[in-house]
């Protein structure tokens, strides 16, 4: 097995072997990266050194509060970054990226505010008399807001009118169906025409037309104003308008 092995390796053919040529080229380019990575390191090495100094300035002029740098690359700005930790100051950045990012320094004692921040953010110069205007227009219209919401609390009612006029109406609630509504009639009004039909019968009827005659007669001053009481009475009775109703009816 191991005979067969070496005879398969050895029948293949070598890689070829880099001529003197191309080891010298591959040297070469190796070389140079390593030059051009310790000339890159050499170069982030005086950058830190140059904002330490420029930081340590910014810190012993007691006239500034912040310092702003030019816009620089992201490797650059963590340098920056570095360096004002170290030296205890505030550090942000703005802009936009591969256009106009910077960072900006602050001293401890003079933090930026949220809204000095968002300024920067969108772009803006922060000018702390402005932000004070605004803060104080803020502020009041807070105020007329609170104001206008007291005064319309006190303009709403304080409840429901149920509850307001419950000793007078009571807790009980008339629906659609246990209100009863009357049908309008013409000749009579707003009152329900079958609370105004006859219901008696005819025998109903005839007793008290005799009831109403005999009354009449009964309450005569004489005989012959009763004669003529039941003269009249006899001529009511035959124009009765409940006796033809009920007649008809």
């Amino acid at each position: 097995m191991a005979d067969l092995l070496g005879s398969i390796l050895g029948s293949m053919e070598k890689p070829p072997s880099l001529g003197d040529e191309e080891r010298k080229k591959a040297r070469a380019q190796k070389k140079m990266l390593e030059k051009q990575q310790e000339a890159e390191k050499r170069k982030l090495a005086q950058f830190r050194e140059k904002m330490q100094k420029r930081i340590h300035e910014f810190i012993k002029d007691g006239n500034q509060q912040k310092f702003k740098f030019e816009p620089m690359t992201k490797v650059l700005r963590a340098i920056v970054h570095e360096v004002a930790d170290v030296a205890g100051l505030t550090s942000f950045s703005f802009g936009h990226e591969e256009e106009d990012r910077y960072v900006m320094l602050w001293k401890k004692e003079f933090a930026p505010t949220d809204e000095e921040l968002l300024a920067y953010r969108r772009g803006e110069e922060w000018d702390p008399e402005k932000a004070k205007e605004m803060a104080r227009q803020k502020e009041e219209d807070e105020l007329s807001a609170d104001a206008s919401a007291a005064q319309r609390k006190k303009m709403l009612p304080a409840g429901n009118y149920r509850d307001k006029y419950r000793h007078l109406i009571g807790d009980d609630t008339v629906s659609k169906d246990d209100a009863k509504e009357t049908v309008a009639n013409r000749s009579y009004g707003f009152v329900s025409a079958d609370n105004k039909r006859d219901r008696r019968t005819i025998e109903q009827v005839l007793a008290d037309t005799r009831a109403k005659k005999r009354q009449r007669t009964d309450v005569g001053p004489d005989s012959q104003s009763g004669g003529a009481g039941c003269s009249q009475t006899n001529t009511d009775t035959e124009h009765d308008p409940q006796t033809e109703v009920s007649s008809t009816t």
